[in-house]
């Protein structure tokens, strides 16, 4: 093929048409290299689901600890909570922690 018959080919026109070319050159900035690319905003859209996950684990804690608060209210409940979480007694009163090795060999 001669340089004449690769430049008739039609493919060959059509990207070389130079508003094709300013087409692909446009469409490769906004692409890849604009501070609005497809990856900027791919990585936005990552950002913002771990941050709905993080939303949606808050609410669970914050559900479970208006549970928590609403049984708190109770004088009795304050007690056990206490004894439970911070091992606290009463005065002439012993207190026995009794762990179970739950690692099977």
């Amino acid at each position: 093929m001669t340089f004449k018959q690769i430049k008739e080919n039609k493919f060959v026109k059509f990207f070389t048409n130079r508003y094709v070319i300013i087409l692909i050159t446009f469409c490769i900035w906004m692409l890849f290299f604009d501070e609005n690319s497809y990856l900027v905003h791919k990585e936005f859209n990552n950002e913002i689901d771990e941050l709905e996950i993080a939303i949606d684990f808050y609410k669970k804690k914050i559900k479970e600890d208006k549970t928590t608060i609403k049984n708190l209210q109770d004088s009795l409940q304050i007690e056990r909570f206490a004894r439970e979480e911070y091992l606290m007694k009463k005065k002439n009163e012993d207190i026995y922690i009794i762990e179970f090795d739950t690692i099977k060999k």
